[in-house]
């Protein structure tokens, strides 16, 4: 079978410092740079201290932000994302004043923004308030994956609430739920405290997603709802011919008759007027309740799998007209392949069908007609439409290590991953690299 594109491997960066790839949208507007923070390992965002950016041809890195007074318990940085449309990235800045009494952690972080044009000039995104009285579009935990909508107007993102956490360490009927969220723009005065602990930020935040404690059996309840991504382009068309212009889709593990957790997919249709978003003090919460999610914000369970989501840890992927939502699961070997679900009536499709599983994230070309991710230790592509696939990379062995997503430009001519790559000493060092395509 004749391959589908003609490529050409290079090295991009090569300092000894991590090159850590977010899971998407790390290319800016025009193609030029690659957003990157410097962990060498996924886990390491608490003691990360610079959000950097190369230069796709010449390989020159530019630093856009640091942190001075950072120590073992963070704040920590990583996770950077550019705007769509402006030369802005956004990323996870955990709580300034790190100790070890206040760590970084899932409810102790926030999402900064940086013009590439004005470097260390945090802009904080989403406001904090952890002290009652609360504030109306100030959140009162942690942000983290944060992700544009394709116009550059909204973020969505994943949240874990720090009062109610805070609340859980004396009542046995709560605990630490994870859920997601969107914020616009529309600022957020807060009464900053010389802790770090409440700030101001440029937008208003709101939660989209319901969880609770205790999932009924057999129920749509959920008790985590995590891992979205942003529906269509420009959303997606119902099944009456009306355009839903905005909506996510999130993972959400619920639990079947048996009371075993399974993790299915749910959406959230947004208002396309911000204005309509209902602003009343269930938005405030309280020490033992998440913030409500916002009339008239409306969720519905998507797929009805038999076997869930499933595999390694993953983003949902949309097509660009929003007509389909892609995740991983087990095919009928137990191996990890990509599926589709159709966003209005709920049919799956298996897409891949390799011998091998995929190994982690996925990602969509701007034409929504290939996918990408790492399997077989090496760098993959499947058309979507016939499930025909190619290798991009060679099969990598040791030293030699890829990690993370493989993630297309804007223009769907490049693609960016990461690979561990030993330096003098012998220490494996994350470093990018990036694929130029041409198709036959």
């Amino acid at each position: 079978m004749r391959d589908m594109f003609e490529v050409k491997i290079r090295q991009l960066t090569f300092s000894n410092e991590g090159h850590t790839l977010n899971n998407n949208q790390v290319f800016s507007p025009d193609d030029v740079w690659i957003v990157f923070d410097t962990r060498n390992q996924d886990t390491a965002i608490q003691t990360t201290k610079q959000i950097a950016m190369v230069n796709v041809q010449s390989g020159e890195e530019r630093l856009l932000y640091s942190i001075a007074d950072a120590n073992e318990f963070g704040p920590g940085l990583g996770a950077a994302s550019f705007s769509p449309v402006q030369n802005r990235v956004v990323f996870i800045h955990g709580i300034r004043g790190a100790s070890a009494e206040k760590p970084y952690g899932f409810d102790r972080r926030t999402g900064v923004a940086i013009a590439t044009d004005q470097a260390q000039q945090p802009i904080f995104m989403d406001a904090r308030n952890i002290k009652s009285p609360y504030t109306l579009g100030a959140l009162r935990g942690g942000t983290h994956a944060h992700a544009w909508s394709k116009d550059g107007q909204l973020l969505c993102f994943t949240y874990n609430d720090y009062v109610v956490n805070q609340s859980a360490k004396t009542n046995p009927l709560l605990r630490d739920l994870r859920t997601v969220g969107v914020m616009y723009h529309k600022s957020v005065s807060v009464v900053e405290t010389d802790d770090f602990e409440n700030f101001s930020g440029e937008m208003f935040a709101v939660l989209i997603a319901e969880v609770t404690e205790n999932p009924q059996p057999g129920s749509n309840e959920i008790d985590r709802a995590f891992d979205e991504c942003w529906v269509g382009d420009k959303g997606y068309m119902k099944p009456d011919g009306q355009l839903q212009q905005r909506a996510i889709a999130y993972q959400g593990n619920i639990r079947d008759m048996e009371g075993k957790t399974v993790t299915e997919i749910f959406i959230a249709d947004i208002p396309t007027s911000i204005n309509e978003i209902v602003i009343d003090d269930s938005l405030l919460g309280t020490a033992n309740t998440r913030p409500a999610v916002p009339k008239p914000i409306q969720n519905r369970r998507l797929s009805y799998t038999q076997k869930g989501v499933r595999g390694p840890r993953h983003w949902l992927r949309s097509s660009p007209d929003g007509n389909f939502i892609y995740y991983l699961s087990e095919d009928e070997k137990g191996l990890y392949q990509v599926f589709s679900v159709s966003i209005n009536n709920g049919e799956t499709k298996q897409i891949t069908q390799h011998n091998f599983s995929v190994a982690g994230q996925i990602n969509i070309s701007p034409d929504g007609l290939y996918l990408s991710y790492i399997a077989d230790n090496s760098v993959c592509v499947t058309r979507i439409a016939d499930g025909q696939w190619q290798r991009l990379s060679p099969i990598y062995e040791s030293p030699l290590t890829l990690s993370g997503a493989v993630l297309w430009s804007n223009s769907g001519k490049t693609l960016a991953f990461n690979c561990y790559v030993p330096n003098k000493t012998d220490e494996p060092i994350l470093q990018i690299f990036i694929i130029e395509l041409s198709i036959w």
